[in-house]
């Protein structure tokens, strides 16, 4: 339970709607972070037709990378989405996050800077990740990498993006993605009374993000309302799960995305993929990016590297 005193707390800060300037000010204040200085990390770019997609590169500490070396893993890649509802956050932003995700995994992480809403509305933030991906698995970026070794992972609707990406790739058959890690994915086309899944409306006021705040991200992410019924758009839609990737699906126990994360896993299970879903007690959507320390996020680390290990978690 969430003692009384932070559930005020909370309560008061879970306002309103979106706000599209003052939300990207807001988590433009993790750029002032000083320790970002200290990270092993190197800007690249690829294209999606004449738009240059911004990457960067972040590079486990020696010791992790040694370490991940005495393991027999060779080179292993994390692709990586980021969250903020399609409209906020930037690779920037998620800096501390995705340097701490490399030294805590010995992997080399690929952040994507991936054009946002409303100005660029879906398909566009979908199809720039969806062109790194394709990038990243033909050789164009890391030289001699291999395919295997690379997981493809997001957070919120960084989460939805890789497993879209993971889905449009099974369906072309352009690459083969081995690994998804997906981290409170937003899943869905719906956040009103209409949904079908509890946590909208156990976990929907009062927990930071609120299921008004997730109609109004698609709101903003939508081109026209058809887009809804997009499996790229909602992967929960998508009619066949087969020949997926192996899935690990983290979820909060307060987040209104709860149970769609943890519906589209036993999908996965049941039309015969390999995957795990846990959920995090007493966690809030979000977490992830709040810190190393933080236990939430060690428990987390500690779940990915048992998963990439090919460990049950």
């Amino acid at each position: 339970m969430i003692p009384k005193t932070m559930q005020t707390i909370l309560h008061a800060l879970s306002y309103g709607g979106i706000e599209v300037e003052a939300a990207r000010r807001l988590a433009d204040l993790k750029k002032l972070d000083p320790m970002r200085i200290f990270c092993r990390k190197l800007d690249g770019e690829v294209y999606n037709g004449d738009h240059k997609i911004p990457l960067r590169l972040y590079f486990p500490s020696i010791e992790a990378q040694r370490e991940a070396e005495e393991r027999g893993i060779r080179g292993p890649v994390i692709l990586f989405f980021h969250g903020g509802g399609w409209v906020t956050e930037s690779v920037e932003t998620y800096n501390r996050v995705c340097a701490q995700m490399a030294q805590s995994t010995g992997h080399t992480v690929v952040s994507v800077e991936y054009r946002l809403a409303p100005e660029h509305r879906f398909l566009v933030g979908f199809e720039d990740c969806y062109e790194a991906a394709r990038a990243l698995y033909r050789d164009a970026l890391i030289i001699d990498l291999n395919p295997d070794e690379i997981t493809i992972m997001g957070d919120s609707a960084g989460g939805n993006l890789a497993a879209a990406v993971c889905l449009r790739a099974r369906d072309t058959g352009d690459f083969q993605v081995k690994r998804q890690v997906l981290i409170y994915p937003a899943l869905n086309n719906c956040y009103t009374e209409a949904s079908p899944y509890p946590s909208v409306r156990e976990n929907g006021e009062g927990y930071l993000l609120t299921a008004k705040k997730m109609e109004d991200y698609l709101n903003l992410y939508e081109s026209r309302p058809e887009d809804r019924e997009n499996p790229y758009f909602a992967p929960l839609l998508a009619e066949n799960l087969e020949h997926m990737p192996r899935t690990l699906i983290l979820t909060a126990q307060y987040d209104p995305l709860r149970d769609e994360g943890e519906a589209y896993g036993e999908r996965l299970r049941a039309a015969g993929n390999e995957a795990e879903v846990r959920r995090i007690e007493s966690a809030l959507h979000g977490y992830f990016a709040l810190g190393i320390k933080l236990l939430h996020v060690q428990e987390s680390f500690a779940c990915i590297n048992q998963f990439l290990e090919m460990r049950t978690c």
